[in-house]
């Protein structure tokens, strides 16, 4: 499992605190149990929106490439060193 990145934890770590915040402040709940469900709502959303949060191009790209388009690509001639005289 690749690590998350930079912008993955910030987004996830915002979500999590303003999603707790606006549950908190529009249920009114005082029960610790209300809280709890809360907490663990805004725990599974956070960690939803890093998730989905894009990576770099460059990982995707490659991530997605059929096995064929993986094989070792051809080098062009001029680029081995090798010269053939014709």
């Amino acid at each position: 499992m690749p690590r998350p990145t930079a912008a993955q934890l910030a987004y996830g770590s915002c979500t999590v605190i303003f999603s707790t915040l606006a549950m908190l402040l529009l249920s009114q709940t005082s029960s610790g149990v209300g809280i709890a469900v809360i907490a663990a709502a805004a725990l599974a959303l956070g960690l939803l929106v890093a998730m989905t949060v894009p990576l770099p191009r460059s990982r995707v790209v490659a991530a997605h490439r059929p096995a064929a388009e993986q094989a070792e690509e051809p080098v062009p001639v001029a680029a081995t060193g090798s010269s053939t005289s014709v």
